[in-house]
């Protein structure tokens, strides 16, 4: 049995601080403490490019930065310039900024499939909002969401329809609607069972796997049949798949779409753009009843539109998706060979687009395994790689992604024991991690 320990005592006292000031110890369930070996949970003291340094002292190689929201690297100094010429003028005022027209122009130049866009501080309001709208265009009050993508809001459309349901009326939950990822015969079946009643089909155009041939193109045609509206979920999509999103990258034109994440860099920023007929329903330029779309205080605070500026202005210019592709496509043949290399080249598997690349953990019987994966990112830590997924960010050198090959090559060892003991029990520490989604704590 390896019996090397590594611990985090200052990380484990200020995750106590945590849960005792802030329900589930975080402001966000993905970040929780229960997604990490038990007592490895590392609380951060800062970050620069792709490294982050928790309190401890200890520095990692970081994956999924800000849950893939800080694509280019912490402390981007393109974007920290933007930011911080802006701080010095003022956040918020009590009529528009100039740079929300600015901030706007560069959008609809980079996704010249939308018409109009508005901005707002998080994924949940603008989908939340892209579905408000489908309703009032529609006059139709179900919802149909892609039942195989993990997540879409925290409103209760959706949060109502996950094992956290808590709290929330079945008369909301009923309202929507489930249809499973690239089965236009099943969706089809759906529409025509609530024929009528479905305002929209919302979904991310892709995941982990690529739309089968024809599959947007086919929901396309379905909600155009139909008359629904079809809006794309590119909070992780857009800027990764390409400047213009996935809608850019597969050329399938959704009425609605919506975007987050890596849009800002880690500040505080989200979009929900379209076709200019819908939007202007949540404007003042057309006589039919009014949409309270959004309005929101912050939603257009300077220093996070000009971060957006910034990133925008620095994908395009600098060709940041086909690096990330680039730098994905480097980790993933290397942790592929590390381990083939180890033996365990069918029990960790890595998936998805080079710019988005996440890893199943498969037990001794190539099952899907929260003990395995406690054991891998264990050993991860160990070697100074904080990856909860593969997504890579820009600011990756190739020293940096050899020295992550070479932390799964041993954590791979280490699970090569673990399997062939049929046992990853000795090799936890602890409680395993747990998934975010469950009915009890």
């Amino acid at each position: 049995m390896d019996t090397e320990e590594f611990r985090l005592p200052r990380s484990q006292q200020a995750n106590e601080r945590l849960h005792a000031l802030i329900p589930g110890g975080a402001h966000t369930y993905a970040k929780g403490d229960d997604q990490y070996p038990e007592n490895l949970a590392p609380v951060i003291s800062h970050g620069h490019g792709a490294h982050v340094w928790d309190v401890d002292g200890n520095r990692y190689l970081e994956y999924g930065s800000g849950l893939r929201s800080v694509s280019l690297g912490h402390a981007h100094p393109r974007v920290v310039e933007a930011v911080r010429r802006e701080i010095d003028r003022g956040s918020n005022f009590v009529r528009p900024s100039v740079l929300e027209v600015e901030a706007a122009e560069r959008f609809l130049a980079t996704v010249p499939t939308a018409d109009m866009v508005k901005f707002a501080k998080n994924g949940s309001d603008v989908t939340t909002a892209a579905l408000r709208l489908a309703r009032a265009a529609t006059g139709r009050p179900r919802v149909a969401l892609c039942g195989d993508h993990p997540f879409y809001s925290t409103d209760d459309w959706f949060i109502g329809t996950t094992p956290m349901s808590a709290g929330i009326p079945a008369a909301i939950t009923d309202l929507t609607l489930t249809f499973p990822y690239g089965d236009l015969a099943a969706t089809e079946e759906l529409l025509t069972r609530h024929r009528g009643e479905v305002a929209c089909l919302i979904l991310e155009p892709a995941t982990h796997t690529e739309p089968p041939p024809g599959y947007l193109a086919g929901l396309r045609e379905l909600a155009d049949r139909h008359g629904c509206l079809l809006v794309f979920d590119e909070m992780i999509t857009g800027l990764r798949w390409s400047e213009a999103g996935a809608q850019g990258l597969y050329g399938v034109v959704p009425d609605l779409s919506t975007f987050g994440k890596a849009l800002g860099n880690g500040f505080a920023v989200s979009a929900l753009a379209g076709r200019r007929d819908l939007m202007e329903l949540g404007g003042l330029r057309h006589t039919a009843d009014r949409v309270f779309l959004l309005s929101t205080t912050h939603g257009a605070e300077t220093h996070s539109l000009a971060a957006a500026t910034a990133v925008l202005t620095t994908y395009t210019e600098e060709g940041i998706t086909a690096r990330l592709h680039a730098i994905g496509e480097r980790l993933a043949a290397g942790v592929r060979a590390a381990a083939a290399g180890m033996g365990v080249g069918d029990h960790i598997v890595v998936r998805g687009r080079a710019s988005n690349l996440v890893f199943a953990t498969l037990d001794e019987n190539r099952q899907p395994s929260q003990e395995y994966r406690t054991l891998f990112l264990r050993r991860l830590l160990a070697g100074g790689v904080l990856a909860p997924s593969f997504v890579v960010s820009s600011a990756l050198t190739d020293t940096d992604i050899d020295r992550t090959v070479d932390a799964v090559a041993q954590a791979c060892a280490v699970y090569r024991k673990a399997l062939d003991a049929a046992d990853p029990t000795p090799w936890l520490g602890g409680r395993a991690v747990k998934p975010v989604f469950r009915r009890r704590s």
